[in-house]
């Protein structure tokens, strides 16, 4: 397939790929319990006769064969949505308590186009695509529980794609692809931490050791990390996002739970900070004759390109869109992604497709109530991944 056809093909479905992503928006679903999510997939699968294994509960691993011998190549989207109340007041909203406010429903559909673009074309096809469709992004481990479940195996994935669309870089406009070597989204890493102190009258206070003020005390030390001891012109931020505590305004409560997480550019920051936060947590509750309980919950390392398939992502978007439309993207966003669990394993890039338009109103962020996209931009998914395809080592 040449350029002309690839395009041509992408946006003689857009309808159909518009028509898919407002029937899974209809119908968000969490974590891993993606039933209907999943079984909305496996029908648009069926009829276009590719074959797919279930995995991870209700994640999808479908394969087109080429007719020619060649490398495996991959393509992955996630499917789950986030547990907010939608308040688009689009016709196809969702009314379950949940919303696809980070635009999966769009990352789904497109993929299932290029399903349909490369299935039809596979006879000319060298070597074999695989199209993963996960879920579990939102926090839960998807990638992981897919990587250890084989998606990238039998066959094996030689490199792999995903894109993101929104406006997650502002600078990425309506129908731009923004892309970089290198890392492009940071490390996440969560944690939560227990205070034990004693109860007591709060007019006695010398009976009791008060968890409040402790906690309070390390959650300003633990501030001090980003601004005093990681260098300036590097990168981090922690964020304590949630707390509890206290049953009566005059009672010395012997409890507080609080937790957050951190965000690094490099695995050596994150190392760093993951020590100093059970070192300041443990240090300043005793220093309060309190007790701290920490746990590191995990999360996600950075999101890193491989330089040479950005270049593939960059010649192809170039050659779709006009070179004008490629956007260099020049420093990481803080965000974070479990795409990049399959980038430890094969090399691969995460590119951005820009999906905002202010004009209509369209420009609230991710995981906001109102978040919506720009539509007209849903051919393109599907023509880079294409083309991507058809550009990959043996195909040229």
């Amino acid at each position: 397939m040449n350029t002309g056809s690839i395009v041509s093909q992408s946006k003689a479905i857009l309808n159909e790929v518009i028509s898919w992503r407002r029937e899974l928006h209809r119908i968000p679903e969490l974590g891993f319990e993606l039933f209907k999510t999943s079984a909305f997939i496996q029908e648009r699968l069926n009829e276009l006769e590719i074959p797919y294994r279930v995995i991870a509960e209700t994640g999808l691993v479908a394969l087109i064969e080429g007719g020619k011998p060649g490398p495996t190549l991959a393509f992955r989207a996630d499917m789950d949505a986030l547990p907010i109340k939608e308040d688009t007041g689009l016709p196809f909203a969702s009314d379950n308590g949940n919303m696809h406010a980070c635009g999966h429903d769009a990352h789904a559909a497109m993929l299932l186009g290029a399903a349909k673009i490369l299935n039809s074309n596979r006879s000319n096809l060298k070597g074999k695509v695989k199209l993963i469709f996960q879920p579990g992004e939102e926090g839960y481990g998807g990638a992981q529980r897919m990587i250890e479940e084989g998606c990238l195996d039998d066959p094996e994935v030689e490199a792999i794609y995903g894109l993101h669309v929104g406006q997650i870089f502002p600078e990425v406009g309506l129908g731009q692809v923004g892309i970089c070597p290198g890392t492009i989204l940071a490390a996440a890493t969560a944690f939560s931490v227990i205070v034990k102190g004693k109860s007591t009258h709060g007019a006695l206070p010398h009976l009791g050791v008060d968890s409040i003020i402790t906690a309070a005390e390390i959650i300003t030390s633990l501030q001090k990390i980003v601004s005093r001891e990681i260098d300036p012109l590097g990168t981090a931020v922690l964020t304590i996002g949630k707390i509890a505590g206290g049953e009566a305004i005059n009672i010395v409560t012997p409890r507080v739970e609080f937790s957050g997480d951190f965000r690094t550019i490099t695995e050596e920051t994150r190392g760093y900070i993951t020590d100093r936060v059970k070192e300041i947590c443990t240090s300043v509750a005793i220093a309060n004759r309190a007790e701290a309980e920490v746990e590191i919950l995990g999360g996600y390392p950075p999101t890193v390109n491989h330089p040479a398939l950005v270049k593939k992502v960059e010649s192809v978007a170039g050659t779709i869109l006009g070179n004008e439309n490629v956007v260099s993207i020049l420093k990481p966003n803080m965000g974070t992604e479990d795409m990049s669990l399959y980038l430890e394993k094969v090399p691969g890039a995460f590119f951005m497709l820009g999906t905002g338009n202010p004009e209509p109103g369209l420009n609230y962020p991710h995981h906001n109530s109102r978040f919506d996209l720009d539509e007209s931009a849903l051919w393109i998914g599907p023509a880079l991944f294409t083309g991507l395809a058809v550009d990959y080592p043996g195909n040229d």
